[in-house]
């Protein structure tokens, strides 16, 4: 039995949604017993923390920066307060840490050096898209970002859709909010009529659109989804 430090998963609101309608109140507590913090922006952490009213000061915390710029050499030097002993928690700017998110890199080495990892309940736009898609739940991949440039982009796209329909596996993907419109247009020309997309915006805001329709449908009606966080999901039903 070590006597390491536990690391928290946080899960963070998904947009201006209020923190009490998303996260549990047994989040709170856990997060007040923590001073010490691994979050991907630091300025937007401290704003989450302020919003969740937790007792203690927020200058009184100690935070760390991971994110895409962060060189990978230096991530074991964020284990060593939770080596000697002190719990951690992450945040990710947006839903659940380690997700499509640079946390997964300090989750990998928790494991490898044996400290306990510990999910907070909270939302995720994949798993929210997965659940209101009417897609087949029982096995579905989420594939992160497609290529941006041609033929890659259109063979990936091609790929995914075999898959959805042969193996009936959904295939899930997000794409830059600002290249959100050209995807969609890649995908109603490149995929079959009878091929079905979920495409889920600004999910748990007021403005919230997620719908299911064959490409057939798609290419009569564009929705306006450019520069708005949004999943893709191309499949069939159960």
């Amino acid at each position: 039995m070590n006597n390491y430090g536990r690391i928290y998963l946080i899960p963070t609101p998904i947009g201006d949604t209020a923190i009490s309608n998303c996260t549990p109140e047994a989040n709170k507590d856990i997060i007040e017993s923590i001073d010490y913090f691994i979050v991907e922006n630091i300025r937007s952490a401290r704003r989450f923390l302020s919003k969740a009213g937790i007792g203690r000061s927020i200058d009184s915390l100690e935070f760390a920066e991971l994110n895409e710029h962060t060189d990978k050499s230096t991530i074991e030097l964020l284990i060593a307060p939770i080596l000697s002993g002190r719990n951690a928690g992450i945040i990710s700017e947006a839903g659940v840490p380690a997700i499509a998110d640079p946390g997964a890199d300090i989750v990998a080495l928790a494991h490898r050096k044996g400290i306990e990892v510990v999910p907070l309940v909270g939302p995720s736009s994949i798993i929210l898209a997965m659940m209101a898609s009417g897609m087949n739940g029982q096995s579905f991949a989420f594939n992160g970002y497609l290529p941006v440039k041609q033929p890659e982009r259109g063979k990936r796209i091609r790929f995914y859709e075999q898959r959805a329909l042969k193996e009936k596996q959904s295939q899930i993907f997000i794409e830059a909010p600002y290249r959100n419109a050209k995807l969609l247009e890649d995908l109603v020309t490149i995929c079959g009529k009878e091929t079905l997309l979920t495409i889920a915006v600004n999910i748990m805001q007021p403005d919230e659109f997620i719908k299911t329709k064959k490409i057939s449908e798609w290419k009569q009606f564009k929705p306006e989804i450019n520069k708005r966080p949004a999943i893709f999901i191309l499949g069939t039903t159960n």
